[in-house]
């Protein structure tokens, strides 16, 4: 008997000091969470009077407000510092830092994120939106993983691309001869090119000078863009090929964001899906104000011929480097379960 009690009061000791340990980590991790602070700063092309750089201000705030200040998200607009693909290169590299580009630039590690966004693709907001609650690109977001990249957010819709010029443009012979500013990525400058334009990807900076002196002849982007950076008083057509979606996704580093308590996780995650949906409400119900605006301003908005830039641009699906084979049926098998169940 005197045996047994010993071997039960042993395991009786053995289970207090295995719960206090257990104790004693939970204390721990807590206090790693409590002391815990990252400074980050965000970086995107967006001019102050876009609702992009308003949405990535709102969002920045309300996590900074919500972690009490131990996430400190800093944010530059306007490409004040590394933009496009300078900047997902700051985010693979590790550094504390939010890149806030197109999608297409994260096709410079995965391929098929150029796909997703490929030209002529969505007929709405929502189409893109579902497509990124997809099996399809939740496979791809893994791969990223793999690369470094950590996709909060694809969601941050801002309007259909559009050709802005002082010519109308209904086809793609039309846009012959034409040098037309893109942004620097392969996926613009091939679209623009199959279009029938001569794509110039110009940093934004330099863009409206540019047209103003004649270096380019226009540039492609939503009404948003065209209200928020006066284009209207330099270009005055709209040629309404909806040639892209304009989308951006929020990129972090994967080493930076495993160093977030899962606390502060949870938070950031949760301001930028409710930042996206957000974002995209307020653009929808602002579109048709938009436009009235630009009119107003004496800008003219012409219909083109859809079919012939699907035409145009079809190929780029099969010729772009680095695609998984198929990719642009799966997507387009997506896209039909998308509308048939709307």
């Amino acid at each position: 008997m005197k045996k047994r009690n010993k071997k039960v009061l042993a395991g009786i000791v053995v289970m207090i000091v295995a719960m206090l340990a257990f104790v004693g980590c939970g204390d721990d991790e807590t206090a790693e969470a409590e002391d815990f602070e990252l400074t980050l700063r965000l970086s995107h092309v967006f001019s102050p009077e876009e609702q992009l750089t308003k949405s990535m201000d709102l969002v920045a705030d309300r996590i900074r407000e919500e972690t009490d200040g131990a996430i400190d998200i800093q944010t530059f607009p306007q490409g004040q510092i590394a933009v496009y693909k300078d900047g997902v290169e700051q985010v693979v590299r590790g550094a504390d830092f939010i890149s806030v580009e197109d999608p297409s630039y994260i096709g410079d590690y995965v391929p098929d994120f150029t796909a997703m966004v490929g030209p002529m693709l969505y007929n709405s907001y929502d189409e893109y939106v579902q497509m990124t609650d997809t099996e399809l690109v939740a496979d791809m977001k893994e791969k990223a993983e793999e690369e470094g990249i950590k996709i909060l957010s694809l969601d941050y819709v801002f309007g259909f691309r559009n050709v802005i010029t002082d010519e109308v443009i209904e086809t793609p012979e039309d846009l012959e001869g034409l040098r037309i500013r893109v942004p620097g990525s392969q996926l613009f400058v091939d679209t623009l090119n199959a279009m029938g334009a001569i794509a110039d990807p110009l940093p934004w900076g330099e863009t409206i000078s540019a047209m103003q002196q004649g270096v380019v002849d226009g540039i492609e982007g939503s009404e948003f863009t065209n209200i928020g950076n006066s284009i209207y008083e330099v270009k005055q057509n709209v040629a309404l090929t909806r040639h892209f979606l304009g989308a951006a996704g929020v990129y972090i580093s994967t080493d930076v964001w495993d160093s977030i308590p899962e606390e502060y996780q949870v938070i950031i995650q949760e301001e930028f899906d409710y930042g996206a949906v957000e974002m995209v409400e307020i653009l929808e119900n602002e579109h048709a104000d938009v436009v009235a605006e630009l009119e107003g301003h004496g800008v003219e908005f012409n219909e083109v011929d859809t079919e012939a830039f699907v035409e145009a641009t079809a190929h780029i699906y099969d010729e772009f480097p680095g695609l998984t084979p198929g990719i642009f049926d799966m997507l387009q098998e997506e896209l039909e379960e998308i509308r048939q169940g709307n």
